[in-house]
């Protein structure tokens, strides 16, 4: 295995930065970045989506490129639920005279025992 990727971004190639330019005199080209895989490393995560982006902008233009084949996936038909103590508010009064409220909200220990 390479310990490279080329970044996904579908726009990478085009971006004007020195970093990317690449060839010979009267042939130079913009090149997609690579995105280097450091696998000896004990925070390595292979599963990261950093593994094959170079930048955050990258990741969002790919993401927004392939929104619905990214749902299709895994779709959510059905929100998600954490079940909570209820909210607890606590008044706060400050040295000058500012009231303000805090709430505080715990979660329940899940039961996975049937």
């Amino acid at each position: 295995m390479s310990n490279y990727y080329w970044c996904h971004g579908p726009n990478c190639h085009t971006y004007k930065t020195q970093d990317r330019v690449r060839g010979s005199k009267g042939s130079k080209v913009l090149r997609t970045r690579k995105v280097k895989q450091n696998t000896d490393r004990s925070w390595y995560n292979p599963n990261n989506f950093y593994n094959y982006f170079c930048s955050n902008g990258c990741y969002n233009e790919f993401a927004n490129a392939h929104v619905q084949q990214i749902i299709r996936i895994a779709p959510r038909t059905e929100p998600l639920e954490t079940p909570i103590d209820d909210p607890t508010k606590e008044k706060h009064t400050t040295g000058y005279g500012h009231t303000y409220y805090t709430h505080e909200i715990n979660l329940k220990g899940v039961d996975t025992t049937e």
